[in-house]
């Protein structure tokens, strides 16, 4: 279920970065050259008057590592106005031994088993007793506190160029936990389709 979708983009983004740069210079000129200089060097003011909307489907556990990126500008789905219908499903990994934010995929097939049934019986549970706690006539603002942390939201996620590179360089590293990475690198592959000069001077074009 997790999946990133473009929702909208500044139009001739790349052509109107190069013209902003070149404010004190020639702003005819339109060798795109200038865009990996701007990143070598860290002039990363001339990315911020360009924008993108991604619609991410995440689950409430996720969401909270995307909130973090304070710059961008959100919107997600309320669970004190609508029923929310699904939940995420997620694979079980060993815990790492030198890094505690990172994860190894080597469990015996028995203990992911057990895993994927633990969270059935959780999120199967806790959808039940919310559906109940609405027909007792509990508001939806209180009987989400029954749902499981693997409920399927939505986030809408905005952001200048400038924000989308930071937010897909640390999203993408391999210290970042494995499904948030996968998402990270969905976004990485949208912005590559709309920037390509920019994703190019970046290294992402491979």
């Amino acid at each position: 279920m997790h999946k990133v979708k473009l929702v909208s983009v500044s139009p001739d983004a790349e052509k109107n970065i190069l013209y902003i740069a070149r404010v004190s210079s020639n702003q005819e000129n339109t060798n795109t050259g200038l865009i990996g200089y701007l990143i070598r060097h860290k002039h990363w003011s001339p990315f911020e008057h360009a924008s993108m909307t991604l619609e991410f489907t995440t689950s409430r556990a996720l969401a909270p590592q995307f909130l973090r990126h304070r710059s961008f500008t959100f919107q997600e789905f309320s669970q004190r106005y609508s029923s929310p219908t699904e939940y995420e499903k997620y694979e079980a990994r060993r815990q790492a031994e030198k890094n505690r934010q990172s994860s190894i995929d080597d469990l015996p097939e028995v203990d992911k088993v057990w895993f994927r049934q633990a969270q059935s019986l959780m999120a199967e549970s806790g959808f039940l007793f919310y559906e109940e706690a609405i027909k007792r006539g509990i508001a939806k603002e209180c009987a989400r506190f029954l749902l499981p942390a693997t409920t399927t939201t939505t986030i809408y996620m905005t952001g200048t160029l400038r924000s989308w590179i930071h937010f897909i360089e640390e999203r993408s590293k391999e210290e970042t936990q494995f499904e948030t990475r996968q998402l990270a690198l969905e976004a990485r592959g949208i912005f590559k389709d709309q920037f390509p000069i920019i994703s190019e001077a970046l290294g992402w074009s491979q």
